[in-house]
């Protein structure tokens, strides 16, 4: 297909992951990262490979590989992380009940198509591309996988957890919008802890001291770690949370062990652990990613119960690493109206969706307009509830 200037741009279908080279996907997904570290760690070759190779997404997993590249004379000039899934698990923009809707009409809702980082309700840019084809690339980018979820006569096609940008292009392509909400912590120039503790009012002020010190009595040390500090022993600990976790919120755990091997072979610079360690063991811990500017916070987990300890493990450690770094923000991961309390505000979360059949695409398209007008109200609602001193 041509862009707006005339040149052509082909678009391709690959394997997987290890079928494009690391330099060429990075040079779309983090050509910022020639001059420090990546925005986004998740969209990076490294990250979305250690899923691959690690067999967390591929073969029997309901997220099958098939990322997109763009190319003009050659070069990559735009990619997309795209998955054929089978399930609508790991995704955290739920479509379940647009699943059971048409299936009880008589239609097929899986397999679908999923522009997306399994497994990671994180925003970033889901339309990769190179500077300058911001435009170009997206657009052929798009037209390419709604031509390819049409021609395969597939439901729907969705890209979770993109940018406002990206929303707003989609949706004058014919995309449909969708609004939800996550929760976020933004740092407002605090020069340390206390700084954002003296924003809030006194009476949430009271509560997280109160929280900081049971938790930091539990009985051990918390301590936080990156890099080098990251040994393969930490992950075994890990693997355990994990685990744990898992096994209560989805039945098993989505990632494998392997993972976090290849993680801490290709990453470990970009992870930042906090474990909170007991008679020589870690007994508790939580695994965040670092991007540039932001802090993700992504999965908890413990072997022992301790009041206050995933309150302090997961938010207030997290804010205070982000305060040392000059971070803007920390993003604590999906849903937990318990974050509002802890400093974290509402914040909008943007996804695109295209549905091939057109009456169940105009009940999506109502659907969707009445639920961004009532996010908009729990934003305003919740927000003005929040733990932050009022103005004058």
């Amino acid at each position: 297909m041509p862009d707006g200037s005339g040149t052509e741009i082909e678009v391709s279908l690959l394997p997987g992951f290890s079928a494009i080279d690391a330099a060429e996907w990075d040079a779309c997904a983090c050509p910022e990262a020639g001059r420090g570290r990546p925005v986004d760690p998740f969209t990076t070759h490294r990250f979305l490979s250690a899923l691959e190779r690690s067999g967390s997404v591929g073969s029997g997993t309901g997220w099958d590989p098939r990322p997109l590249v763009a190319r003009s004379q050659g070069q990559a000039i735009a990619v997309a992380p795209l998955f054929v899934k089978s399930h609508s698990q790991g995704e955290y923009i739920f479509d379940h009940g647009w699943a059971d809707a048409l299936e009880r009409a008589g239609g097929r809702y899986y397999p679908k198509l999923q522009i997306a980082v399994p497994f990671t309700p994180a925003t970033g840019r889901r339309f990769l591309t190179l500077p300058g084809w911001e435009g170009a690339g997206r657009a052929a980018l798009i037209e390419a996988t709604v031509r390819v979820a049409a021609e395969a006569g597939l439901s729907s096609l969705h890209a979770t957890f993109c940018t406002a940008e990206e929303a707003e292009a989609g949706a004058s392509m014919g995309l449909l919008h969708r609004v939800t909400q996550q929760y976020h912590w933004e740092n407002d120039g605090y020069g340390d802890f206390s700084d954002f503790l003296a924003a809030l009012t006194s009476r949430k002020r009271k509560a997280i001291r109160k929280e900081r010190e049971v938790a930091q009595a539990f009985g051990g040390t918390i301590r936080r770690i990156t890099g080098d500090e990251i040994r393969p022993e930490h992950w075994d600990a890990f693997w355990a949370f994990y685990q744990d976790t898992g096994s209560r919120k989805w039945g098993r755990p989505y990632l494998t062990r392997p993972f976090f091997d290849e993680v801490h072979e290709t990453m470990r610079d970009d992870v930042l652990l906090v474990l909170a360690e007991r008679g020589g063991r870690p007994v508790a811990g939580a695994l965040n990613f670092i991007g540039r500017d932001t802090l993700f916070g992504r999965y908890w987990g413990a072997l022992e119960d301790h009041a206050c300890l995933h309150f302090e493990c997961c938010y207030y450690q997290a804010i205070d690493f982000a305060i040392e770094r000059g971070m803007s923000r920390v993003e604590a991961g999906a849903q937990g109206e318990h974050k509002l309390s802890r400093g974290y505000l509402p914040s909008e979360i943007h996804s695109l969706h295209w549905i091939a059949e057109p009456s169940f695409r105009d009940a999506v398209a109502r659907y969707l307009r009445a639920e961004r007008a009532a996010i908009g109200q729990e934003i305003e609602v919740l927000t003005d509830y929040g733990p932050f001193r009022k103005g004058p």
